[in-house]
């Protein structure tokens, strides 16, 4: 038995219901990324976050960049995150969070923000954009993508990578260091 192309009685496709769960469950993740107190579980969430941003590029055909999001984010970053916190501090936040105390202008930044999101993705001729003609396939695609990506930014991508790397080996150093030695 197959699926009909559209959900009966919703009037949508089966692949835009499983775009407004992955989007549902990425949005629900990072609300929880920076709303909970046990920083482990904001780790945690934030590879859930991570997973379904992956699920959306699969859906929106680009299985390279969300192989690249599972191994670069999910299984580099994130784990070094998780790896560094876990090393340098307690498992607890502070009772009153700095954030706390600018909830007021970060919500101004978010709504400003929002605004030229959206003013932009409106504005946007997103067929123009995408650069893929009728006749390329998704592989072509796909090889295309990777060809730039790795070809034309290989150096920028390894300096970012030993900064990210020099970052943590500091803040392990400065973490570990004895109380008595301040300076």
């Amino acid at each position: 038995m197959t699926l009909p192309a559209t959900i009966p009685f919703v009037g949508f496709g089966w692949d835009d219901l499983l775009f407004m769960a992955l989007a549902g469950i990425m949005i629900f993740s990072a609300i929880l990324v920076v709303t909970m107190r046990d920083i482990i579980r904001c780790g945690l969430a934030m590879i859930i976050c991570f997973a379904a941003l992956a699920g959306i590029y699969v859906l929106a055909g680009s299985p390279v960049v969300a192989a690249a999001q599972v191994l670069v984010y999910i299984g580099a970053i994130s784990v070094l995150v998780l790896f560094a916190i876990m090393l340098t501090q307690t498992k607890d936040a502070p009772r009153s969070l700095v954030f706390q105390s600018q909830a007021i202008p970060a919500a101004i930044a978010a709504l400003v923000l929002a605004i030229l999101f959206t003013v932009t993705i409106i504005a946007t001729d997103w067929t123009a954009t995408l650069g893929r003609g009728a006749t390329e396939t998704k592989a072509d695609y796909a090889k295309t993508l990777a060809t730039r990506l790795f070809d034309g930014y290989t150096l920028p991508f390894e300096v970012v990578s030993v900064l990210l790397l020099a970052a943590v080996v500091g803040g392990v150093f400065i973490a570990k260091r004895e109380r008595g030695e301040a300076g």
